[in-house]
């Protein structure tokens, strides 16, 4: 089974950038995992795409060398392993708020005896390079990347806890929901000394755990602060931002050439 990428980025002392799709276009997928990015998440919680179609986008994304992965629409063992079945190898999961809705995450996703995922692996068998089903079934609890997404107040409460699910890979931070829990503005840079110091210190945690410390950001500009705060996976603008800021700099720059 071929070994994830980011696992072994971030086992070397790297930081990897995550691209993120909301658009639901296995083209616009591709374009987007053509750019350099580490890895790319197709968005099935607020991105406009059901699971027939984020099935064509992570094949779009297999053919390049971005790691494809997906964030789940709930934490429901269904959908959870259907996608992995498809071929994700990383699995961000929404509102994450404790221990025990980690265990379920993570026994959704992992095979016995660690968890109950049942066998079927369909397409993760030609993606990951296995040999046989078997080859899969053997590799894919320690090659799969899990990240259990912290966005509520309820989640600050138990990250302990959280973080000592065995088999969690680590955390992603939301920081939109993550203000908006804590009565502060949905931003994605938040400025609130509030939640500042709550992103900072489940960073902290998820690092002296030795696990995977991950937050969404509104650029590159954040991301940099990000990695230098000690983050290992930064996710940067989603591709219809990307679509609309690009749209309204050529029609800015058009109209201001005619005055």
């Amino acid at each position: 089974m071929r070994a994830n990428p980011i696992k072994e980025l971030l086992g070397n002392g790297a930081t990897a950038l995550n691209a993120w799709c909301s658009l639901p276009c296995a083209y616009a997928a591709e374009i987007i995992a053509n750019q350099g990015y580490d890895s790319v998440t197709i968005d099935l919680q607020h991105g406009a795409m059901h699971f027939e179609t984020a099935m064509a986008m992570l094949q779009a994304v297999s053919t390049t060398n971005a790691m494809p992965m997906v964030r789940v629409p709930w934490n429901e063992p269904g959908i959870l392993m259907k996608l992995l079945d498809a071929g994700a190898y990383g699995v961000i999961c929404p509102m994450v708020n404790s221990p025990a809705q980690a265990q379920s995450f993570v026994e959704a996703c992992r095979y016995p005896p660690m968890g109950s995922r049942s066998y079927g692996p369909g397409r993760a068998v030609y993606y990951a390079n296995a040999q046989s089903g078997r080859d899969y079934a053997a590799q894919a609890n320690k090659q799969i990347l899990l990240l259990a997404q912290i966005e509520t107040k309820q989640a600050l409460d138990n990250v302990d806890a959280i973080l000592a699910t065995p088999g969690l890979d680590g955390l992603y931070i939301g920081p939109g929901d993550l203000s908006l829990a804590l009565g502060e503005p949905p931003l994605m840079n938040p400025t609130s000394q509030l939640v500042t110091e709550a992103i900072t210190r489940v960073m902290q945690k998820t690092r002296a755990k030795g696990l995977v410390a991950a937050v969404h950001t509104d650029g590159p500009k954040t991301a940099r602060m990000r990695f230098k705060e000690g983050f290992h996976l930064c996710s940067l603008q989603n591709d219809v931002r990307l679509l609309s800021d690009a749209a309204q700099a050529q029609v800015n720059a058009a109209r201001c050439s005619q005055s």
